[in-house]
């Protein structure tokens, strides 16, 4: 049994919640993030969790 489908999914549910949570903290009126240097963070998370999610794809083809 492989245990990559799972590793997938805990990755695109970290994607779904860093993205929502990421739209939600920005304010399209001024342009800004409220809390920048967390913004960073969840940025920074958010990035990593997609590039994983697209190289087990890749890697299944």
């Amino acid at each position: 049994m492989s245990n990559k489908k799972g590793i997938s999914f805990l990755f695109l549910i970290i994607a779904i919640i860093l993205g929502w949570t990421i739209f939600k903290q920005f304010d399209f009126k001024n342009l800004k993030f409220e809390k920048p240097a967390l913004a960073v963070v969840y940025l920074i998370t958010f990035i990593m969790s997609v590039y994983f999610l697209v190289k087990n794809v890749k890697k299944e083809e």
